[in-house]
């Protein structure tokens, strides 16, 4: 959503690098790029206005005139200037100290209360609670029945004792029986009693905003005195966001925001601008249809994001939640020691795919930006091709891929719905991929699996010992014969030979009267 805002304020401030020193001119030319960037996202006049004027002030100010690089400490304002616009720090969840915690959705129709509520209730159910969701929308078709539907796919409870209103002929009296306040205070009843700690309110929206609605919600809202009040705002409706949020806060209140379809392709201006005039902070974004795409909002991460310096803490934190801590290890001895697996790559590509699509995974590392048609070809079925190539081998030809012959690899080919020709490069790069992998990790310290400490402790000890495989051994002293006294295969009493004159004429004492019968001689 953020692209187009993203490349606008990416080319204003890159025109400073380069500049030792910076002008009033060069500040204010700044400056008007970014307002305008600001302006075509739909951001809030108010806002940009507000905005610009704090820039120009810092920017002119001694914190950049007596900077090494004043190019940097302009970009460092920007940022904290739009971390401070998206709410500064992170505010999270408020829960009653008595269970159950009550959290009311609340917003226009369309906006996505109801999958929201789903997303809600699954990531509070990975938190460790158990969440009851409770269906109060009993104007539009089919709204209890979505809630059931998401309910269920989320793995959680929903208390829905009236069905609504029906798509598919409805009587009157199914229309207009069910009082959605007296759900809802069924609904916390309900929680109580069976001990579920946390309850989600969904509440029936309008198309546009009117007196109805607001007295319902707010009906609601004294009903079950929420913890939480959400107002689940659509980032694609631009400066009607702005007006929305006003008459909610108003004829409702509401304690936090909820950013929907940030996946989509509007400008994004009504991000940047609720929580500018409202003063409540954004506590989740969603991005996506599926359950899994929603989070925390972060400020300061929305905002590296939009300046094109990645979200790797993001990043970090998706990967916690899909690899597993043991297997991740494992898989790191493995690369140390060499002896990774086609079985092994199978598994951490799955894991890879189960964090979301790989283009918005490169997006978040640094610099993606300047990669924008790269990722944009990237094609996440290349994965399932290469799935398909791995689960058509053997467990053996898995666990060691160097068996894999022609005949093999048609059999694979074959099985897989591939070529051959894929499969022998998914072979190749297996092979040069897990080599290179083995000399990073060797590089980079990375632990090395049983067999490989064994080896690395084994040419330790060798080399202490001087007795590497394949080198020359521990150096003689010089002038010394190597046939000494105590020399395995010698017998005991054997004279040390170090001092053996170069002629035959004199032995020394004691030579003469060896028994050569004991000294073990070759059969020829």
């Amino acid at each position: 959503m953020f692209e187009s805002l993203s490349d606008r304020l990416t080319g204003a401030l890159s025109g400073l690098r380069g500049k030792g020193r910076l002008s009033d001119a060069d500040v204010d030319a700044t400056a008007r790029e970014i307002r305008l960037a600001l302006l075509e996202a739909d951001v809030s006049l108010p806002v940009v206005r507000e905005f610009i004027g704090r820039i120009k002030e810092r920017a002119k100010g001694a914190e950049v005139s007596g900077a090494l690089n004043p190019a940097q400490q302009v970009v460092k304002i920007v940022n904290e200037e739009l971390v401070g616009i998206l709410g500064g720090q992170t505010r999270q969840l408020t829960y009653a100290k008595t269970p159950p915690t009550v959290i009311m959705l609340a917003g226009l129709q369309g906006s996505g209360k109801t999958t929201l509520a789903g997303k809600l209730a699954r990531w509070l159910k990975g938190q460790g609670h158990t969440p009851l969701l409770v269906a109060c929308d009993l104007q539009r078709p089919g709204a209890v029945n979505q809630l059931r539907i998401v309910g269920e796919r989320a793995g959680v409870a929903v208390f829905a004792p009236h069905p609504g209103v029906s798509p598919d002929g409805a009587t009157i009296e199914q229309m207009t029986a069910g009082n959605p306040v007296e759900v809802a205070a069924a609904g916390l009843a309900e929680a109580r009693a069976k001990h579920y700690d946390v309850v989600i309110v969904d509440t029936a929206g309008r198309l546009g905003i009117d007196e109805e609605l607001m007295g319902q919600a707010a009906a609601i809202r004294d009903a079950v005195q929420p913890d939480e009040v959400l107002f689940v705002l659509d980032a694609m409706i631009g400066q009607d966001a702005v007006t929305t949020a006003d008459a909610f806060r108003e004829g409702v209140g509401f304690t936090g925001v909820v950013l929907t379809k940030l996946d989509g392709d509007a400008r994004g201006g009504a991000a940047l601008s609720v929580r500018e005039v409202t003063g409540v902070p954004i506590l989740f974004a969603s991005a996506g249809e599926k359950l899994e795409d929603f989070d925390v909002f972060h400020p300061d991460r929305m905002a590296s994001r939009i300046l094109g310096m990645g979200d790797v803490l993001t990043l970090i934190e998706q990967a916690e939640q899909v690899f597993d801590a043991q297997q991740a290890e494992a898989a790191a001895a493995k690369i140390g020691s060499g002896e990774l697996t086609l079985e092994d790559f199978l598994e951490q590509m799955l894991a890879i795919r189960k964090m979301g699509p790989i283009g918005n995974l490169l997006g978040m590392l640094p610099g993606a930006g300047q990669m924008k048609d790269a990722l944009a070809a990237v094609d996440d079925r290349q994965f399932d091709r290469v799935q398909a190539i791995i689960r058509g081998m053997t467990p053996a030809e898995r666990a060691d891929p160097k068996i894999i012959n022609a005949s093999r690899r048609l059999r694979i080919a074959n099985g897989s719905g591939v070529t051959v020709s894929e499969v022998n490069q998914l072979v190749d790069r297996f092979f040069e991929a897990r080599k290179m992998m083995s000399q990073m990790a060797g590089q980079m310290g990375m632990p090395f699996g049983r067999k490989g400490n064994q080896r690395k402790a084994a040419k330790g000890k060798n080399k202490q010992a001087g007795k590497k495989k394949g080198g020359r051994g521990p150096t003689p002293p010089k002038n010394r014969n190597p046939l000494g006294a105590g020399m395995p295969g010698m017998p005991a009493g054997f004279p040390d030979l170090s001092n053996m004159p170069k002629g035959l004429d004199e032995l020394p004492p004691g030579l003469a009267d060896i028994d050569l019968s004991k000294l073990k001689f070759p059969k020829n």
